[in-house]
């Protein structure tokens, strides 16, 4: 299952990620989201959990607990809408 982290703080680490989530079980993969020009943080993340009842048990036990500071908000990651972007570009003509 895959598990949207939010309001993180800037120093939170991958690694901090996934051994908060790994308390619940088994952790495929953690995540943190990063501006694509400045490399910082943007305060979410993704965690990927294999069991859905482990992961299920992580939402409950770690949204709105503290990590680094800030609360965070834990829930079922949601899939990204379609964003109609082709690999055209802009569509502009010169």
């Amino acid at each position: 299952m895959n598990i949207y982290a939010g309001n993180l703080a800037d120093e939170t680490t991958e690694e901090e990620l996934n051994e908060a989530f790994g308390a619940f079980g088994q952790v495929s993969s953690a995540k943190i989201i990063t501006d694509k020009y400045t490399g910082a943080s943007r305060g979410f993340g993704f965690v990927e959990m294999p069991a859905k009842a482990e992961a299920e048990s992580a939402i409950s036990g770690l949204n709105g607990t503290e990590l680094n500071g800030r609360t965070l908000t834990v829930n079922e990651a949601r899939p990204r809408p379609d964003s109609g972007r082709g690999g055209r570009g802009g569509g502009r003509r010169y």
